[in-house]
């Protein structure tokens, strides 16, 4: 297995920070790393969507667990690893929020393709939760 954690503590409120997460179609907005974006449903366990990245190159996830207003995760799923990230706000009281994501690469080519893909998919959650946190600060 393979696993990162990035987390950063906001005090934008959490309900705004989650409005923006829940519409996945305006991720592109606040997200560097989506060049474009396809849904095929509603933000439910079970739809699917691909996102592109700048260079090209895109990727198909599902949702596999949503708990309203406090986390949502997403499953890549190849041969021999799977990709399951979570995105999970923690209410830290006085007005505080920890937005965290969360990566665990698993599957009998995890301890090989982690190290090599797992940087590469994490590199940019600094800029990404920061740009959620600018986002929902701007539409709160």
């Amino acid at each position: 297995m393979w696993e990162y954690e990035f987390s950063a503590e906001t005090t934008v409120d959490a309900a705004a920070l989650w409005r923006s997460w829940s519409d996945p179609n305006r991720w592109p907005e606040w997200n560097p790393g989506i060049e474009s974006f396809e849904l095929d449903g509603p933000f439910a366990v079970g739809t699917t969507f691909r996102m592109t990245s700048p260079e090209g190159d895109t990727v198909e996830l599902r949702f596999v667990e949503i708990i309203d207003g406090e986390l949502w995760s997403d499953v890549f799923v190849d041969e021999d690893i799977e990709v399951r990230t979570e995105h999970r706000l923690t209410d830290l009281g006085d007005g505080r929020t920890r937005v965290t994501y969360r990566t665990e690469i698993t599957g009998p080519a995890a301890d090989t393709a982690g190290p090599e893909i797992g940087p590469q998919i994490t590199a940019d959650f600094p800029e990404v939760v920061n740009g959620l946190i600018k986002h929902a600060g701007e539409s709160a």
